[in-house]
């Protein structure tokens, strides 16, 4: 969903005093796992920009999909004296470029890119002015910025500009007016820790916004610090705000998804809930619910499919957007909401929204496979039912084999003993022929029982044969 920060390139102040190399002359270990030095070197991934007061950061967040690094490393090598920059460069998806009097970085995430141009603010632009044109100032050429691989998702001209904010009301004023004059949301930032003499603190810088998109694109976000301001405190400042409105714009994302499959969940819940009630009724043919059940299943695990990714990333895209302003430590202006009320407000809605979607194709998901197990237990009991009636016939059928093969034998007895009499018969004619004193009828007649006999004791003796073998 989001990346993890990866390793930062050489190219920022004192990274070569912060991440080195262990040096294997001089170790007291054994060896480094192989991921050691890359998890260790994570805690100084992209770092903040060192931001000097008054100053102008224009961000752009775009969407990546479809956009290689390669493609990206050609539109950073149209900057001023970047024709020499390779891909190979961009591999730890963090880059920082100087260009003159302003710095140009550039940070690549799983679903978006971050460029971030640092520049001082123009004169034009100072607390006085009202809705100043911050385009024309540029550092860059406005045709470069405009030329960016992807979809915008983000566009941002954050003015830092330094100044008193101990009067909060006149702090405002200035800062609406330089707004255009319109409503806006306002806060104290850095407030509840602990001030110089051991008093809590105050804030250390107060900033405006009206949450609009300007005629060209661009939100405006006005921070007002005190002149004494260090320019890492003001670089992180900047890397807050900056991150905070990105991350929610990525979290929303989910909610015209959301919005987009509320019908089909609406219609598949029907569908379910008309099978269920068919398999209750047993009306339906097994075969003819386990189709229509089929065919729900498989529209429904395509849209978890689909849409669970995007779901997934909503809530930890707002899950950061709750760190960051936790991070903030606001402090509200009177006669003005806070950035954490207005953006929560508005917020919190969208994200309940996607939240009871996702656990509702989710539920959806399960009652499916509840179903879908009703109805094989329902087609198991029937099948074995099938199997119970086959069986009675089968045993049926052995046992009127059984009679007619009884039937058979006493017949083949009959049959038996009537050929072997009629051999007897033949004897005895032959032998009365021969001149003994022999009747052949009365001996064949005679003879009639203990051929009967034989015969069957001999079927009986291959039955208990038989019977032995198996």
């Amino acid at each position: 969903m989001i990346d993890a920060p990866s390793l930062p390139r050489p190219t920022w102040p004192g990274y070569h005093r912060a991440v080195s190399t262990p040096d294997p002359s001089k170790r007291a270990l054994p060896v480094d796992d192989d991921q050691r030095v890359a998890l260790h070197n994570e805690v100084h991934a992209r770092p903040p920009a060192r931001i000097h007061l008054p100053a102008l950061v224009v961000y752009l967040a775009v969407l990546n999909e479809g956009i290689t690094r390669e493609m990206e490393c050609a539109h950073l090598q149209r900057l001023p004296g970047q024709a020499g920059l390779t891909p190979a460069q961009l591999q730890h998806h963090f880059l920082r470029l100087r260009l003159g009097h302003c710095t140009v970085k550039w940070e690549r995430h799983s679903e978006f890119t971050r460029y971030s141009i640092v520049q001082p603010l123009p004169a034009s632009a100072d607390l006085g002015q009202a809705l100043p044109d911050l385009l024309p100032a540029l550092a860059v050429n406005a045709a470069w910025l405009r030329d960016t691989p992807g979809r915008t998702v983000a566009a941002i001209q954050l003015a830092m500009v330094p100044g008193e904010i101990a009067d909060s009301a006149a702090a405002l004023a200035r800062a609406t007016h330089w707004l255009g004059g319109r409503s806006v949301v306002a806060s104290r930032m850095g407030t509840g820790g602990t001030g110089s003499g051991g008093q809590p603190a105050d804030g250390h810088s107060l900033v405006v916004t009206d949450f609009r998109l300007q005629p060209d694109g661009f939100e405006r976000v006005l921070v007002i610090a005190p002149a004494g301001t260090t320019d890492t405190r003001a670089g992180r400042i900047s890397q807050r705000l900056l991150e905070l409105e990105t991350y929610r714009m990525m979290a929303l994302r989910g909610l015209p998804v959301a919005k987009a499959i509320a019908p089909m969940l609406a219609e598949a819940e029907a569908a379910l809930a008309d099978i269920t009630a068919q398999l209750e009724g047993k009306k339906v043919s097994e075969q003819q619910l386990l189709d229509t059940l089929i065919g729900l299943a498989a529209r429904v695990e395509r849209a978890n499919a689909q849409h669970m990714y995007r779901f997934s990333a909503t809530q930890a895209y707002q899950a950061l957007v709750s760190q960051r302003l936790a991070e903030l430590r606001e402090k509200a202006v009177a006669g003005t909401q806070t950035l954490g009320e207005f953006m929560q407000r508005r917020l919190s809605p969208a994200m309940a929204t996607v939240a009871a979607t996702a656990q509702r194709l989710a539920a959806l998901s399960q009652r499916i496979e509840r179903a879908s197990a009703l109805l094989r237990t329902r087609v198991d009991i029937a099948t074995e039912a099938q199997n119970q009636q086959l069986l009675a016939k089968l045993t049926r059928g052995q046992a009127l084999q059984l009679r007619l093969q009884t039937t058979v034998e006493g017949l083949s007895i009959a049959a038996i003993s009537y050929y072997v009499i009629s051999l007897v018969l033949y004897a005895g004619k032959a032998a009365k022929a021969a001149g003994l004193p022999i009747n052949p009828e009365v001996a064949a007649g005679l003879l009639i029982p203990v051929v009967l006999w034989g015969v069957w004791r001999a079927t009986k003796r291959i039955h208990e044969k038989l019977h032995a073998a198996h």
